[in-house]
């Protein structure tokens, strides 16, 4: 095929993936089938689960995360959840630069998750009328059925119901991928969160001692790939579709234009800052769904660090910067010792700085000057 070739990509044919059948080749198409009986899937009838409780849980935007317990006070019961995918236009950044993005309950990263390990997550999945795309739900944290991804897709309109089983403690990305080039543009698109499967007992050092956290923040890292014009200017599009060919391009060079947290340059400073108080411990759950990261606290630690997210792993400690890899989230406690403003950045300093991977704590409390103090205020030198 002429590498030169156009490829126009419909509502209907985005919907169904038949344009890259057609114009790619189907052998592209590998990741998912279109049903659950072609990816080999017969799940039987559902297990009757009428003995356990449930639990109604309201999903919240990040970087907040919804009320759970630390520590299970009873045993295994089934969490409710829903998510609506909305894509929408977002700007992401100080410059106005718009985009349109696919999302799990309209923010990029979608809602974090809580349940505890031997709970049964179940998702109703809501695509909505609006939208332009088939969705679906990958959850790494899940087991079979290409992490649930073979039992949801949906077109616009449609919603299904997935239960699966929480067997692995630790935080998981969760991400849509919908089938073949539709799954990286999908993930670079917004579409992507994490779920936190607690171990019933709660978190434990590594000689068995629980670990205890006051406040617990979402921080999910997106990579952006925004096409430019001649000029060098941000382009904008009506719709997703518009825009894709365009954004492929500058996926495939593997550079982002944009690396944020929350979904835009900035979202989480200024009055969004993140807060916490001298004393406190914060755990900090980091996601990147493509890209390896590598977290750092300026001015403060990780006490805790479970860098791939992974519980039933002793945690490191005292480390400066941890490294979490594309596909992962990680998890760090911290017990602030000093106030003021402590950036949280990717510690690649130009991914931080020029591309905007990087957030604030506001921590209230008094200085100890034992920790730190200024001998001498700055003066001439002599």
């Amino acid at each position: 095929m002429d590498g030169k070739q156009e490829i126009n990509v419909s509502r209907r044919a985005l919907l169904a993936g038949a344009a890259f059948v057609s114009v790619i080749g189907a052998a592209v198409l590998t990741a998912l089938p279109g049903t659950a009986e072609e990816g080999g899937v017969a799940t039987g009838p559902a297990p009757d689960l009428t003995t356990l409780p449930r639990k109604k849980v309201k999903l919240v935007d990040p970087p907040f995360v919804h009320e759970h317990e630390q520590v299970a006070t009873i045993g295994p019961q089934v969490v409710e959840f829903e998510m609506n995918i909305i894509e929408k236009q977002i700007v992401i950044d100080d410059l106005g630069t718009t985009f349109q993005a696919m999302t799990f309950n309209g923010t990029v990263p979608g809602p974090l998750m809580v349940v505890h390990e031997g709970d049964y997550v179940e998702l109703t999945l809501r695509n909505d009328p609006a939208n332009m795309m088939q969705h679906n739900i990958d959850f790494h944290s899940s087991t079979g059925a290409l992490g649930g991804g073979a039992l949801t897709l949906i077109n616009p309109g449609e919603q299904v119901i997935l239960r699966w089983k929480a067997t692995r403690p630790g935080v998981f990305v969760y991400h849509c991928a919908p089938g073949g080039p539709m799954i990286p543009w999908h993930v670079a698109s917004g579409m992507n969160g994490a779920i936190m499967v607690l171990p019933r007992d709660g978190l434990k050092d590594g000689q068995g001692k629980s670990l205890k956290y006051d406040r617990v923040y979402y921080v999910g890292e997106q990579d952006f790939y925004v096409p430019r014009d001649e000029d060098g200017n941000f382009k904008a599009y009506e719709s997703a579709g518009d825009g894709y060919e365009d954004m492929v391009q500058v996926m495939r060079g593997l550079i982002p234009t944009h690396e944020v947290f929350n979904g835009a340059v900035g979202a989480l400073t200024g009055d969004n800052a993140m807060v916490a108080n001298v004393g406190e411990t914060v755990l900090i759950l980091h996601s990147q769904a493509n890209r390896d990261t590598r977290p750092h606290l300026i001015g403060g630690h990780g006490d805790y660090v479970w860098a791939t997210g992974k519980f039933r792993n002793p945690p490191q400690v005292d480390l400066e910067t941890w490294h979490i890899p594309g596909g992962c989230a990680g998890a760090a406690l911290y017990t602030f010792l000093q106030p003021g403003i402590y950036a949280y950045v990717n510690h690649n300093l130009i991914e931080a700085v020029e591309l905007g991977a990087s957030a604030h704590f506001k921590v209230g409390g008094n200085w100890n000057d034992d920790l730190m103090t200024q001998v001498q205020a700055p003066t001439p030198i002599g």
